[in-house]
């Protein structure tokens, strides 16, 4: 039996670390690098390691509530390692399909989209005002991409 708590508590986060964490990694390597190469082979580590490790981190957290059965835990815990995996993957699309200045914009547009539609529907699930969640979740995403951007440029003027 699948069960809706497992599924959404894994894809909810597997979703949103996937968009963060990447549109974080490619905007501070496009600032540091300017490299297509590696700007994707960030993307692929992301999606195995960092996956394998948010799962991980889910399944830990599960166990710790102990209210969970041993289904359930393992439920949240793959289902977050698809979710991050797969929406971590998408990124390395417009990379490869577009030049890199407009590559990365793509990839903001399309997080930044992604997050909003999640945001919206978490918001309705949970009887909330929807502007009030997908500002609050893109308000996070743009200090990321912000950060990362800074450090990415700062790194370069050192080196």
């Amino acid at each position: 039996m699948i069960h809706k708590h497992s599924l959404e508590v894994g894809f909810s986060f597997g979703i949103t670390s996937g968009i963060i964490t990447t549109l974080g990694l490619i905007i501070g390597l496009h600032s540091g690098t300017h490299s297509k190469i590696t700007i994707i082979g960030g993307i692929l580590t992301i999606a195995i390691a960092d996956s394998f490790s948010d799962a991980l981190g889910i399944h830990i957290s599960e166990e710790s509530e102990g209210k969970h059965t041993d289904k359930e835990i393992w439920q949240s815990t793959i289902s977050t390692f698809l979710a991050k995996f797969i929406i971590t993957s998408l990124f390395i699309l417009p990379i490869l399909i577009f030049e890199l200045s407009t590559a990365i914009i793509v990839s903001v547009v399309l997080g930044l989209s992604l997050l909003s539609i999640l945001s919206f529907l978490l918001s309705q699930m949970q009887g909330k005002k929807a502007w009030n969640v997908v500002l609050e979740h893109l308000g996070v995403a743009i200090v990321v991409i912000l950060l990362a951007h800074f450090a990415g440029s700062w790194i370069t003027s050192i080196f």
